[in-house]
C-alpha cells in the first residue's frame, strides 16, 4: 500500500459563507484563494512514517475549482525530515494515485515549496491555524438545531474525501506572501474543519 493518512483538516478561503466552490459553483468574485491545511495524527507513505507532521497548500484558483490550473504554495512543517517532505509532496503531486490523486491533478503550477514553522490545533470543530509569517487564520464551526456542527456530505468536490465537511466560518484569515502574489486580510469569511483517512 503506498499510503494510509489519518488526521485533521483545516481551510479557510477568500469566499464567502459557505464556498460555493464545494458544490461546483463558480467562486465568490470570480477567483478563489485559499489555505489547505492536513496535519496527520497516524500515517506512513512508501514505509516513511509521517506521523505529527502537518502540510499545507496556499492556493490561487482562477475560476472554478473542478477546471484546475491552481497555482499553489507548498508548506512542510520545520520538523519534517527532508525524507518526510519527499513522500509528503509525492502524495500530493499525484504520484502516488489513490484519493489524493485527484485533487493532485487540479494543480497547475507549484511556485514554491517551503520548510516553516506550522500551529495546527483543533478543538472539537473550532480550529487555529498558523504558518510560518505568511498564513494566520481562526476558524469557528456553525452549529445546527440539535446543536451539533453543521456538516456538509457527499459534495462534487472535497479536500477530505468520504469524510463529512464541516462548515464554518473564520474570524480571521491573513496570508502575508507578496513574493508569491497572495495578500489577505479578511474577517468572517468560509472555513472547513473535517478529519479524514486517506488509503491507496
Amino acid at each position: 500500500m503506498a499510503y494510509q493518512l489519518e488526521g485533521s483538516l483545516l481551510e479557510v478561503c477568500t469566499c464567502n459563507i459557505l464556498c460555493p466552490c464545494w458544490v461546483g459553483e463558480d467562486p465568490d468574485g470570480g477567483i478563489c484563494e485559499g489555505v489547505l491545511a492536513w496535519h496527520f495524527d497516524a500515517g506512513t507513505i512508501d514505509g516513511v512514517d509521517v506521523s505529527g507532521r502537518t502540510f499545507v497548500l496556499l492556493a490561487h484558483i482562477p475560476g472554478n475549482i473542478l477546471e484546475g490550473n491552481w497555482r499553489v504554495v507548498a508548506y512542510v512543517d520545520d520538523g519534517a525530515t527532508d525524507e518526510q517532505q519527499q513522500v509528503l509532496l509525492d502524495v500530493w503531486t499525484g504520484k502516488l494515485g489513490g484519493p489524493i490523486g485527484d485533487l493532485a491533478q487540479l494543480v497547475g503550477e507549484v511556485i514554491a515549496v517551503e520548510k516553516v514553522p506550522i500551529t495546527f490545533k483543533v478543538e472539537g470543530a473550532a480550529g487555529t491555524l498558523k504558518v510560518g509569517d505568511a498564513v494566520e487564520a481562526k476558524l469557528q464551526p456553525f452549529k445546527g438545531a440539535t446543536g451539533q456542527s453543521t456538516a456538509l456530505h457527499d459534495s462534487i468536490f472535497t479536500t477530505i474525501p468520504g469524510s463529512p465537511a464541516f462548515v464554518g466560518k473564520a474570524e480571521n484569515y491573513k496570508v502575508t506572501a507578496p513574493e508569491h502574489g497572495f495578500q489577505i486580510d479578511l474577517h468572517d469569511h468560509n472555513a472547513v474543519q473535517g478529519s479524514f483517512r486517506f488509503a491507496a
